[in-house]
């Protein structure tokens, strides 16, 4: 959907009338979990057909006033984003690789039939609200500010058509670890049920992907593991990604797999991030199709040494075991492998400002 342009926007400030006092803040930054916390303030940006982007703000975090025929209730266009703040080595802020969120973003506006925000009002969005809400980094170690953008239908009509209002928002949210589990490394069920068809919403960053991956979650969970995979939706044959991360097979020839983009599969950005670290370590990485029993075949036989998940929440995560109906099998030795440290440490440390960003991946902002 076309959308006005809004590069001169300005941030109306509303302060907080009662922020988090410091030592609820301090309590909550020892021990952040993941997504049950939040800061003080949020954005809102308002998007409609006549005005396009306009009523920018910094508000104090709250409730939002939705109209029972609010669209978003009934066709569900609804897209979101998932990015970090980090405070950096040198005390600095900054955030990893905002334009690819922007951009991402708006690929999923395309997809949904939904206004497109200019990018440099999405980077502009989050950095206002990191900077207003510093205060809230975790102190824990490998803390970070989790940053949530999304955008909805505000329009209130029932018909079948794209929304003439939508409303983009920002929330942030410190962080600790993704798993709770404290397991070396994670295990797998490989579920039944699909996450995407061709010709579907699974580039797409909208909440009904999210939605349709519960049930399965819920019955992963239930069996003891940590996480649900999913295979192609035609041949339930090749794997595609788990409920919300990207995956990489490596190989005692010291090559790469990874399954290729097609339309059913998130363009994750921590994936596109360690295909480039992979390559400068002189690593060999292949985007093809790898099947379920392949990996099962290469588990056995030593052929496959690593496998790890990736993705903005979990950052770099080890799987360790895989199991279906047909039994389950270990990967390696079960744990942690060294390639999958190697590459979570190199990306973590320039994330971080601890190691020299040479792709102009880190975005200082304070």
């Amino acid at each position: 959907m076309a959308t006005t342009a809004a590069p001169a926007l300005r941030f109306t400030r509303v302060p907080h009338p009662a922020p988090a006092a410091a030592d609820v803040r301090a309590q909550v930054l020892a021990n952040p979990g993941f997504g049950t916390k939040f800061s003080d303030h949020m954005v809102s940006i308002d998007w409609t057909e006549s005005e396009g982007w306009h009523n920018a703000q910094i508000l104090p975090y709250g409730p939002i006033a939705l109209d029972p025929a609010a669209a978003v209730l009934h066709y569900a266009q609804e897209i979101f984003e998932g990015l970090k703040a980090y405070r950096l080595a040198d005390g600095g802020i900054a955030l990893f690789r905002p334009e690819a969120n922007a951009a991402r973003f708006n690929a999923s506006a395309r997809r949904l039939a939904m206004a497109e925000i200019p990018e440099d009002l999405f980077i502009a969005a989050v950095e206002q609200l990191v900077l207003t809400d510093q205060d809230w980094f975790p102190t824990v170690e490998g803390g970070s500010l989790y940053l949530r953008p999304f955008m909805f239908a505000s329009e209130a009509f029932l018909g079948v058509r794209p929304a003439k209002a939508y409303r983009f928002m920002v929330i942030a949210s410190p962080a600790g670890n993704y798993f709770k589990s404290g397991s070396p490394a994670v295990s797998i069920w490989v579920s039944d049920y699909t996450r995407a068809a061709p010709g579907g919403t699974g580039a797409a960053k909208c909440g009904g992907n999210y939605a349709a991956s519960l049930v399965p979650t819920a019955e992963a969970f239930a069996r003891g593991h940590d996480q649900v995979l999913f295979l192609d939706a035609a041949e339930h044959k090749w794997i595609e990604e788990l409920g919300g991360m990207n995956l990489f097979f490596a190989f005692d020839d010291g090559s790469i797999v990874t399954p290729p983009l097609g339309g059913t599969i998130l363009p994750g950005i921590t994936r596109e991030s360690l295909i480039a670290l992979a390559r400068e370590e002189g690593l060999t990485v292949r985007e093809e199709r790898y099947s379920l029993d392949q990996w099962r075949a290469d588990a056995a036989s030593g052929k496959l040494v690593e496998t790890f998940a990736c993705g903005t929440a979990a950052v770099v995560t080890p799987v360790g075991k895989v199991a279906d109906h047909n039994g389950e099998f270990t990967i390696g030795s079960g744990g942690p492998g060294q390639l999958t440290q190697k590459l979570r440490q190199r990306l973590v440390s320039i994330q971080r400002g601890e190691a020299a960003d040479t792709h102009g991946w880190v975005k200082k902002i304070a």
